[in-house]
């Protein structure tokens, strides 16, 4: 069985807790997804083994990564909203990455022989599964299309609890791979054709960036719609097609997730951290906080601290 071992830390020199969260998920035995949330302010490192038979994708769902190379010095960075791959059936090169302060980013390992049975009757249109390519090295690097990015979030907020959520991060594991290789004639524009326009999805994106930056006093849907430049209609359509939530469903998450961050650095109370995030009556924000985690916050944190 194929298995690979990573390990996030602060950089070399700076003491602090790690600021962040590392989950690896097995789909499949050669089949991984990995999903690392650095929520701090400082860059944390990961690192890891790679099989030379492992096919890697890498996504950057915010922020952003750097990665480097052996003793060679090479880097390659990775940016928001975009994707890199990369295929070294000759030399398996160790997984150093720097991940930026505030980012989230999603990395997909499959093997060669996995990849190649799940397109066994289309292989020769993936450039590396190709019978001539087979043993040469493969890179690619492209921007993430709106319904992968979809995907991606849906992997940070996934809409189910408990052992579900298992089921629901392999599912979309494989629906990663099957849009990642979709041609262009591809179904997710037949879907929502609003998100063709490129200048929709960038105010979409800005929609979501208010938001958060917001987060205290978020702006009413009406006054959202209007700084961005779009109907309402179009701002919840777009929204949900990209965010897989509506626009307060994704706030509502966010905040929470902050609160959650907040809460384990140990340096708040509950009332504070309910403040911080825009609330104004502390019970209110305990309900929301129950209702998203399925405990109350003073409960959460005995159950981390244990």
């Amino acid at each position: 069985m194929l298995n690979m071992d990573f390990h996030l830390k602060q950089k070399q020199g700076n003491a602090r807790a790690v600021e962040g969260d590392l989950k690896n998920t097995p789909i499949h035995d050669g089949f991984f997804v990995l999903k690392a949330d650095n929520y701090g302010d400082e860059p944390l490192v990961l690192t890891g083994d790679i099989d030379q038979s492992i096919i890697q994708f890498y996504f950057a769902v915010e922020g952003g990564a750097l990665f480097s190379f052996g003793q060679s010095g090479y880097q390659l960075e990775l940016t928001k909203e975009k994707c890199l791959l990369f295929y070294n059936p000759v030399l398996a090169l160790p997984l150093n990455v720097e991940i930026k302060p505030k980012s989230k980013l999603v990395f997909l390992f499959i093997s060669v022989e996995n990849l190649h049975r799940l397109f066994l009757d289309g292989s020769d249109e993936i450039a590396f599964l190709n019978q001539e390519n087979i043993d040469s090295k493969y890179y690619t690097d492209r921007a993430v299309p709106p319904v992968i990015t979809l995907t991606l979030n849906q992997l940070f907020h996934p809409p189910v609890n408990g052992s579900a959520v298992q089921v629901f991060e392999k599912a979309k594991a494989y629906e990663i791979l099957a849009h990642f290789f979709n041609k262009e004639e591809g179904t997710d524009a037949e879907q929502c054709p609003f998100l063709n326009d490129e200048e929709n999805v960038e105010r979409i994106r800005l929609a979501k960036k208010i938001l958060i930056e917001k987060m205290t006093s978020p702006p009413t849907l009406k006054e959202l719609a209007r700084e961005i430049g779009l109907n309402e209609y179009r701002l919840k359509e777009g929204f949900k097609n990209i965010y897989g939530k509506t626009v307060f469903q994704y706030l509502n998450d966010y905040r929470m997730d902050t609160a959650r961050h907040l809460l384990e650095s140990g340096n708040l109370k509950v009332n504070d951290a309910a403040y911080q995030i825009g609330y104004t009556n502390p019970s209110h924000f305990i309900a929301a906080f129950r209702k998203k985690f399925g405990v109350t916050p003073k409960k959460y944190l005995t159950g981390k601290i244990s």
